[in-house]
């Protein structure tokens, strides 16, 4: 009988153990394999020359050309409003009232101090003909005579004077009334009833709406582009499918202290359907679109130290390459150098690409401007 532990049962195992120990021996020699290339799915476009011009578009509103700030002539209590906001009104109908209490009391002051200056004017006129008289008999000095001429005369423009003022005051108190000097609509009201306000303060807010214009904000990097504008498009948001003609007509020379934007005004015709306060979008086409410039997505530019680049794909790899933009046109930018006509470059992934990096286009789409229309190629027509 043999022990467990005995030579004769342990024997069988050395060759085992000598094989594991030159596996192991020559695994730990050996070279690791290199790791598969980082090959990245893209997408991508051919590049082809467009004659488009470049454009580009901002949200605005329609507002009135002309808005009145009315304001009462005299101070005084606001005692009656007769407009609210969106009223339409006529030349002469009258917006509000100021209680006319004061304003009667110093007209009939004045009536009273006009009064007074006649009678002392008749009175001067009745002492000058009776000296006269006497001074034609010799019972009185030419000295006496010429103090009634000057009394006569000066009561004669108290009397002027005080006319004068009884229109004055006439007219302040027609002032109590607030009427609109012209045809058009309230946009607002700035006082109300009972509420206290001086001469001149507005009150009212009334636009005339025989002429709108859009009001947009143009960046202070894009001012100098308006000059080159050659076509203005209008959209209202109610009615995007309709383009209605405009014009530029004020470019701020002042940017707002809010928004560093410049204020841009551009007049559209007269039209019934548009309607004051309605969002509207500007598209400002330039006139010196060139057929060299290549369109392509603006998904394609890569912010790269400050300047755009794009990837261009060479050899199934990527190679970053600056160039430089000309303008917009839609949701394209059009590119005026750094690039040419007949090269693929990345539309999709471009921020998670590396100069070299190998490749695999998804979709590539051939981009053709004039009468071509755009049409998709298989992946392995950009291999």
């Amino acid at each position: 009988m043999h022990h467990p532990f005995s030579p004769l049962r342990a024997t069988p195992r050395a060759p085992v153990l000598a094989i594991l120990l030159c596996g192991a021996l020559l695994a730990a020699c050996s070279k690791p394999a290199p790791p598969a290339a980082d090959v990245r799915p893209v997408r991508a476009v051919l590049l082809a020359a467009g004659g488009a011009a470049a454009s580009a578009e901002f949200s605005g509103d329609v507002r009135p050309r002309y808005e009145s700030r009315l304001g009462f002539r005299v101070g005084g209590k606001i005692s009656a409003r007769a407009v609210d906001v969106g009223s339409v009104v006529k030349r002469g109908q009258v917006l509000m009232q100021l209680d006319p209490q004061d304003l009667r009391l110093g007209q009939a002051q004045a009536q009273a101090n006009l009064r007074a200056a006649q009678t002392n004017a008749d009175l001067a006129r009745s002492e000058l003909k009776r000296y006269q008289d006497l001074r034609a008999q010799n019972f009185v000095s030419q000295a006496v005579l010429d103090q009634k001429v000057a009394a006569a005369r000066s009561s004669q423009s108290t009397f002027e004077a005080a006319r004068a003022a009884l229109r004055e005051q006439a007219n302040q108190t027609g002032y109590a009334r607030l009427t609109s000097d012209t045809d058009g609509v309230v946009t607002g009201i700035d006082a109300e009833v009972g509420q206290v306000v001086q001469a001149g303060t507005p009150v009212v807010r009334v636009a005339r709406t025989d002429e709108k214009e859009v009001v947009i904000g143009v960046p202070e990097d894009q001012v100098a582009a308006l000059r080159d504008v050659g076509e203005v498009k209008v959209r209202l948001w109610a009615d995007p499918d309709t383009a209605i003609p405009g014009r530029i007509r004020e470019v701020s020379p002042v940017a707002d202290a809010a928004t560093r934007t410049y204020t841009v005004k551009v007049a559209i015709p007269a039209r019934d359907d548009i309607r004051l306060g309605m969002t509207a979008v500007v598209a400002l086409a330039q006139g010196g679109g060139g057929t060299d410039d290549i369109r392509v997505p603006l998904s394609a530019l890569y912010q790269n130290k400050g300047g755009s680049s794009v990837w261009v794909i060479e050899s199934n790899a990527v190679r970053l390459v600056p160039v430089q933009v000309g303008g917009v046109a839609g949701n394209d930018v059009l590119l005026t150098g750094g690039v040419r006509a007949g090269q693929s470059v990345v539309t999709a992934g471009v921020n998670l690409l590396k100069n070299g990096q190998k490749v695999r286009v998804l979709t590539a789409d051939v981009a053709r401007r004039g009468d071509a229309e755009a049409e998709a190629i298989g992946a392995g027509a950009a291999r």
